[in-house]
């Protein structure tokens, strides 16, 4: 391994840094699954935590098929053919199929980009929509208003789509993060993710976490959902498959994540390399903001975090872009987000947060002037670091992917320049 990846291509290590460096990647990440349509349709048949799909979706009902935007890396157009057939076996046509993409607070897709989430022949052939009129149906116990979209509040059965990865306050991607935030509104998800200021909402932690137990308890007003979701490796590759009960499931995915994605190492190093992953987890920084948030576990205080992201749609959001442009210091924007808490604002507030101790270089397609402004170092090339005398250099090539953690007490091997260790287990139930 000699490169990260960066937009649709990759970027080469310069040899003086590859020299010293160790690479966190996963242990023995597995391979994508052999035969995906017979994998999903096993899944379905024995789901976790619930009957099957054949079981609870009955003839004439309308299904809601909520699915991730363009800024998600879940093949989708991979996933819905043996779900749709599924559904059709059970005795659903296809003018009761109805696919819903989840945008939260992202921008609406063009017709070329929701034929690519879909694939032509399923864009064509169902019924696909982007989240219009809103339907209210109360609130949570923490006050977030169960609000989503009119299409899904009048659905008989809804399947919640979507990939298991790390997310750095919610604890992790998937399960009824397809409803919210995926198709609720923008005072619904402010009010869920204000709570990412708690203590407890923590990337890797499911359970006890305010955020994930907000958005699940704003799930289970939905009585009639059924969840599929997939694990994908660095390669965008599905490797594993679960079905069934939102939450339950949910877990048996985030299990099976760990399992492969947590990395430990002795010690913070001097500087730490960090790509987003390429395509699309670099179109822009509020995406690539997810691998800044977890390589930064494993930078020394006073080191040195260098983000490769092409971000060629630069910020991705406007409220985060004028948080980070318009603000003098970060501690300006720390001291906003606690006086107010503001979706896109809390983006800014969690690289300000890091900016506290450490420096971030930025090597990207934004113009060096932007960059600055936004408190970060541009650099044209990874070559320009190699005068700087670095101890340890750690290079994460799937910085969304991958979760790092400094723990000495633990064993952690060290093989072909690549720290790997045997995995914990999280405090997921059943």
């Amino acid at each position: 391994m000699d490169s990260v990846k960066y937009g649709g291509t990759t970027l080469p290590i310069p040899e003086k840094l590859l020299a010293k460096a160790q690479w966190l990647v996963p242990k023995n990440e597995p391979d994508a699954l052999q035969n995906l349509s017979s994998s999903i349709k096993e899944a379905l048949d024995s789901p976790v935590g619930s009957k099957s799909l054949k079981e609870q979706v009955e003839i004439g009902d309308k299904i809601s098929i909520i699915v991730s935007d363009i800024t998600r890396p879940i093949p989708t157009a991979q996933i819905l053919p043996a779900l749709i057939e599924e559904l059709h076996a059970c005795g659903i046509i296809a003018e009761d199929i109805c696919i819903v993409f989840a945008l939260g607070i992202h921008r609406g897709m063009t017709e070329e980009e929701k034929i690519k989430v879909l694939g032509l022949e399923i864009f064509s052939t169902y019924k696909n929509i982007e989240p219009e009129k809103i339907t209210y149906l109360g609130e949570t116990s923490r006050g977030t208003p169960i609000e989503v979209c009119q299409q899904v509040a009048e659905s008989d059965f809804i399947i919640l789509t979507g990939n298991i990865e790390f997310h750095y306050f919610a604890g992790y991607s998937g399960g009824y993060k397809a409803l919210m935030p995926g198709v609720s509104t923008k005072a619904a998800i402010q009010n869920n993710h204000k709570m990412m200021l708690d203590p407890k909402a923590k990337i890797g932690v499911a359970d006890g976490n305010p955020v994930r137990e907000d958005l699940e308890e704003f799930g289970q007003k939905f009585s009639r959902t059924f969840l599929l979701n997939v694990v994908l490796n660095s390669k965008k590759e599905i490797t594993k498959v679960v079905a069934g009960d939102p939450i339950l499931a949910h877990r048996e995915g985030c299990r099976s994540f760990d399992d492969y994605y947590k990395v430990y190492v002795n010690k913070p190093a001097d500087l730490v390399i960090v790509s987003a992953g390429g395509y699309p987890k670099d179109i822009n920084m509020y995406q690539a903001q997810k691998a800044l948030d977890n390589a930064a576990k494993v930078v020394k205080k006073g080191g040195k975090l260098v983000l490769v992201a092409e971000m060629k749609e630069y910020f991705g959001e406007e409220t985060f872009e004028e948080w980070l442009l318009e603000s003098q210091t970060i501690g300006i924007i720390l001291s906003k987000i606690k006086e107010n808490f503001v979706l896109g604002g809390h983006k800014a507030a969690a690289i300000a947060n890091l900016l506290k101790d450490i420096e971030i270089y930025v090597l990207s397609a934004m113009d060096e002037e932007t960059v600055r402004k936004a408190f970060f170092t541009p650099i044209k090339q990874l070559a320009d670091l190699e005068n700087e005398d670095f101890q340890t250099v750690y290079i994460i090539p799937y910085g969304g992917l991958t979760l790092p953690e400094v723990n000495a007490k633990r064993e952690v091997n060290f093989t072909q320049g690549v720290f790997v260790s045997n995995p914990i287990t999280n405090n997921l139930k059943m």
